[in-house]
């Protein structure tokens, strides 16, 4: 196999793949204008061919097919693979299983975490105090203080790349960035492993209203949008009297009523921004969630809620009033509110839906979705099942009508490449060089949900660069040798080669600019011009034709 020494410059031939991607990443497919049906239907109406349905579920309800996926699922049969995909629990994960044995700061507590891994600031002081020169332990233990994170991130990785129950992954990555914390934000990355696994996990196909109180309680989300710190304003009435003096530091650092955690309760977590609550709700909810905290504050501990900083007096909430002097049940309460308002079936009905059919789903199946959500009580997995075995869902508009974000794209690239996941940082890594560093957004309102915001001529070429450098060697755990099409196609022809690989990644059918690309390296179209300091790459032979599949349009849609 070729090496993978030459960078590619902007106007070298090969760089116009970079203006085939860039037309046909922007521009919808060019089915998309086909009308899709507005009724669920029996699978002998769905639009979609029977080998585009099995292609279709594994890029949608997975992450992409590994080498044998397609025959597996054209075998038991599309729908019959749905369904235990909705039901994880009797799917076998044993090789998961034993893998996840090697992240070992897998699920710790923040309490274990800051233990192990104090931040630097701690590290500096405990120097200071013991007369040692700070700077070099400091910025040891500041690295280390770092490293729970990342194999959190790697541990995300793996289970995408390797689990069996596929469906369950790509709801985690929905939900988490459905609940977005932040790890930059002070000491909440000492919270997440934690939230990731006990918080996030076990309900990801089950009630929304149980996900949605496991979330306020979790000391991530506490830590993170601030509620921790939330007590009575000065002079409200509270539950059990407390002296002044103790009142501003029962909770946290700051003394009143903080609304951070309330507002984004409603505006991303439930209601949705247009669903009809006020300024005067968030404050009210703020108030019936204040004393909710974690039990040794920004040094861990569980859940608590603290009666003697709660604001006990009466509060209107959506026109819901609520009596003075309750306790926890009051914010229980707020939450059953919100979670079975009829906006919350909406929104997140939307937003399922945007995930699995297009990025403008289809009205009159968001109405079904939204119809399931409020009849189950916020069952989620029935909320799926109901997009997911739509026609809408299997129309011939949403084929390859998604496009995949830095992280999807990543872990189907080692999926197809029967890649074995990689516990270290490296393979996360790459996701944050595309642009989706995990557990890094910011804004509560996590990473984008459309294609458009992933995609410019920055990003297009470095996707290309990705998969060029990925069926070179020089992606973390891709090996081209370890893809079962490899010793078959690598000294074959090289139409051959164009041919199988386009049958291997996807079933046989791309455009035909795509396959022009593939025989020739280059296309008519004229290069998109690279940003500064932007480094295309090359690979020559078999390499460079997986390469090129890789980075092709029909790889980068889902």
């Amino acid at each position: 196999m070729a090496p993978f020494p030459t960078p590619l410059r902007p106007s070298h031939p090969r760089a116009c793949t970079i203006g085939i991607a860039a037309v046909l990443l922007l521009a919808p497919p060019a089915h998309a204008q086909r009308p899709a049906a507005v009724t669920p239907s029996s699978a002998a109406a769905r639009e979609q061919t029977a080998d585009q349905q099995v292609h279709h579920v594994l890029n949608r309800l997975a992450f992409g097919a590994r080498p044998g996926d397609v025959d597996a699922v054209r075998t038991m049969g599309v729908d019959r693979w749905v369904d235990l995909q909705l039901y994880p629990e009797r799917l076998r994960d044993s090789t998961m299983a034993t893998l996840l044995t090697r992240f070992a700061t897998r699920g710790q507590s923040a309490e274990q975490l800051l233990a192990e891994y104090p931040p630097p600031a701690v590290v500096r002081a405990q120097m200071q105090r013991a007369g040692a020169d700070p700077d070099t332990a400091s910025r040891a233990k500041g690295r280390a203080s770092q490293v729970f994170v990342e194999e959190l991130a790697a541990s995300r990785v793996a289970r995408a790349v390797l689990s069996e129950r596929q469906l369950h992954e790509v709801m985690v990555d929905f939900w988490e960035n459905h609940f977005n914390v932040f790890a930059g934000k002070d000491r909440a990355r000492y919270f997440l492993p934690a939230y990731d696994e006990y918080t996030i996990r076990p309900h990801v196909l089950g009630s929304f209203r149980e996900l949605l109180g496991a979330v306020a309680k979790s000391p991530a989300m506490l830590y993170y949008l601030d509620n921790w710190q939330s007590v009575a304003d000065s002079g409200r009435p509270t539950l059990r009297p407390v002296p002044r003096a103790r009142r501003a530091g029962a909770a946290g650092r700051r003394r009143g009523v903080n609304e951070n955690y309330a507002r984004e309760l409603m505006e991303l977590h439930t209601l949705g921004v247009d669903g009809g609550y006020t300024q005067q709700d968030v404050i009210e909810v703020a108030r019936a969630l204040t004393g909710w905290t974690i039990a040794r504050g920004a040094q861990g501990g569980g859940f608590m809620f603290r009666g003697e900083v709660h604001d006990a007096g009466t509060k209107n909430i959506l026109g819901t009033t609520f009596p003075a002097n309750r306790g926890i049940e009051e914010g229980e309460a707020v939450l059953d509110l919100l979670a079975s308002h009829p906006s919350t079936a909406v929104f997140i009905a939307t937003k399922l839906a945007r995930r699995f059919v297009s990025d403008t789903p289809p009205p009159a199946l968001v109405a079904r979705a939204a119809d399931t959500f409020r009849r189950s009580h916020g069952d989620i997995r029935e909320v799926v099942r109901t997009i997911v075995t739509s026609t809408e869902f299997f129309a011939t508009a949403s084929y390859r009508a998604k496009v995949k974000s830095p992280f999807e794209l990543v872990v189907s690239t080692m999926r197809a490449m029967n890649a074995t996941p990689d516990v270290t940082a490296r393979s996360a890594q790459q996701v944050s060089k595309l642009g989706q560093p995990l557990f890094g957004h910011q804004a509560p309102n996590g990473y984008p949900e459309t294609g458009s915001a992933w995609m410019n001529t920055g990003a297009i070429l470095n996707r290309i660069n990705f998969g060029l450098a990925a069926a070179s060697g020089r992606v973390p755990a891709i090996k081209l040798r370890e893809w079962p099409m490899a010793a078959q196609l690598a000294t074959a022809p090289h139409e051959e080669q164009v041919e199988g690989v386009i049958t291997a990644l996807f079933g046989g059918a791309v455009s035909r600019d795509t396959r022009q690309v593939l025989l020739t390296g280059t296309n008519p179209l004229l290069a998109s011009p690279a940003p500064p300091g932007a480094r295309p790459a090359q690979a020559r032979g078999f390499a460079q034709v997986v390469g090129l599949a890789l980075g092709a349009p029909e790889f980068q849609r889902r």
